[in-house]
């Protein structure tokens, strides 16, 4: 722990509330019609303390550590929207107090402090229905298996359709100086048995053979567009192209983002990497991992012209052959989405996340991507049960803190926040490849404006999520300090609820 905390007299409250009933926690997989806020009870803190805090014995935790806890009750309100930063003059904490649970979960909190009010916008009625977009990836079945859990976050209940050309294994070969895909199809009942299952939690999919099993990796991805294409219906007009590790923090947002184009024009909707070399590289394309949205004008061409598009293509990737078709048939241009996220850029990701940013999708969370142990963002996204779109929503408390919700509570004990730019993004992220000649300094084109890297356990010190827990009640979430220089952990949980208080209470 840094210095400014060492001395800190540390006390504690943990919050009860009474004639509190829990409404349904709302499912992040939002319904064929999202539904409406739901009545919520009127939220009454009482003034005694839990005397346990056996959740914690989940965690893994090195005792004794520092713990502090408030309860949040979210209010959400009808048009509101969703801002980069909320100020609050308040802070959010009580004081640490110093905890020891390995031996009995039984603790004596000294104080209690009342629910934190946090209003959010509400959702919109039917802004979840997802009817109009077929998605498709091509991966292999143990790929597939792994993502249902993020899959799961956004997908269900969304009335969309997903299209998954799914194989075994695929390798290049070489032989006798020539190339070719040794490709091995998939068992044709874990096939069925992962489709049944996927069905089961609400997610309507298809699992489907490659139109030619020896075909490379990227002609593979290229032909889900004649998959889904061939099994649109008269409400589709978007169809999309994803990887397995694409990730939609919310199906509302994408939805509105959509709703500004008109789909019976030609789209070709996409994000272009972070990293101004691999655009100069590539070229003004959409990076497949973002998402790729074409609409079905476009893909009717692309779909009439597929073998004379495979055959002028050599390239190795699905989405390059995406972008060489479309350029070489039709007029239209990348519409390029910022908020659409390939994630390109490595290490550490805390200045995308902690941006304030709503994404409409982020690509490469999964460990071994961009970031060398990954970022857990089903259990990260957790907290949009509660709180909608509120995903990476930040709130400033006091002078000091800033919560990225679902990531990260920051502190700036040298009081860098007062004269900060925080609409600016900090760079945390590793170093990227210059472009010669080039005015872009790397990602000027896609995540400036942006500031400079804070010193950590200096000028910011960083409480990240560990563990978050939908229970009875709410969500749960666990934001560790791991200490420094031999001082004990530090953690700080909230526990997030939907109710109803006035500001006067909160």
């Amino acid at each position: 722990m840094p210095s400014r905390n060492k001395g800190v007299t540390l006390v504690l409250c943990l919050i009860s509330l009474a004639s509190v009933t829990f409404i349904a926690r709302l499912s992040s997989r939002r319904g064929s019609s999202a539904p409406d806020w739901l009545p919520a009870p009127h939220v009454r803190p009482i003034d005694a303390c839990p005397d346990k805090l056996d959740w914690l014995a989940d965690l893994n935790l090195t005792y004794p550590i520092r713990y502090a806890h408030r309860d949040i009750v979210v209010n959400p309100t009808p048009g509101l929207e969703r801002a980069s930063i909320t100020k609050f003059d308040a802070s959010l904490f009580p004081k640490f107090q110093t905890i020891d649970l390995s031996g009995d979960v039984q603790v004596s909190l000294q104080h209690c402090e009342k629910p934190y009010l946090l209003h959010v916008p509400a959702l919109v009625k039917d802004s979840g229905d997802a009817s109009h977009i077929i998605f498709g990836i091509s991966t292999t079945l143990k790929r597939l298996d792994a993502s249902v859990t993020s899959l799961l976050r956004w997908l269900p209940h969304t009335n969309a359709k997903l299209f998954v050309i799914v194989i075994e294994s695929e390798q290049i070969v070489e032989s006798e100086g020539v190339e070719r895909v040794d490709a091995v199809a998939a068992d044709p009942q874990q096939k069925a048995e992962l489709q049944a299952r996927m069905r089961s939690l609400g997610m309507d999919v298809t699992l489907v053979e490659p139109l030619e099993l020896q075909d490379s990796f990227s002609i593979k991805y290229f032909s889900v567009i004649e998959v889904m294409y061939n099994n649109r219906n008269n409400k589709t007009k978007w169809i999309s192209l994803l990887d397995d590790d694409t990730f939609f923090p919310s199906i509302p947002a994408l939805v509105t983002m959509l709703a500004k184009y008109d789909p019976t024009q030609e789209y070709y909707i996409g994000a272009l990497s972070e990293i101004w070399w691999a655009v100069a590289h590539y070229g003004m394309m959409g990076f497949g991992g973002a998402g790729i949205f074409l609409s079905v004008p476009l893909a009717e061409i692309m779909n009439n012209n597929y073998r004379n598009c495979i055959e002028a293509s050599q390239t190795t990737a699905g989405d390059i052959r995406i972008m060489e078709c479309i350029y070489l048939l039709t007029e239209t241009k990348l519409t390029y989405e910022r908020g659409l996220h390939q994630v390109d850029v490595h290490a550490d990701l805390s200045g995308v996340l902690e941006s304030g940013h709503m994404p409409l999708s982020l690509h490469h969370w999964k460990a071994g991507g961009a970031s060398l142990n990954g970022y857990n963002l089903p259990m990260m996204h957790l907290v949009a049960d509660v709180c909608g779109d509120c995903f990476l929503q930040r709130w400033q408390f006091g002078s000091e803190m800033v919560l990225t919700n679902g990531y990260s509570l920051a502190l700036y004990p040298k009081g860098e926040l007062k004269g900060m730019d925080m609409e600016r993004m900090e760079e945390t992220w590793d170093e990227v490849p210059p472009v010669e000649n080039s005015f872009n300094r790397g990602t000027d084109h896609s995540l400036g404006p942006t500031r400079r890297k804070m010193i950590l356990e200096d000028e910011k010190i960083q409480y990240v999520l560990i563990d978050s827990a939908v229970t009875k009640g709410g969500v749960r979430q666990s934001y560790l300090h791991p200490g420094m220089d031999g001082d004990i952990d530090s953690l700080l949980e909230l526990f997030w609820m939907e109710g109803k208080m006035t500001d006067d209470e909160g």
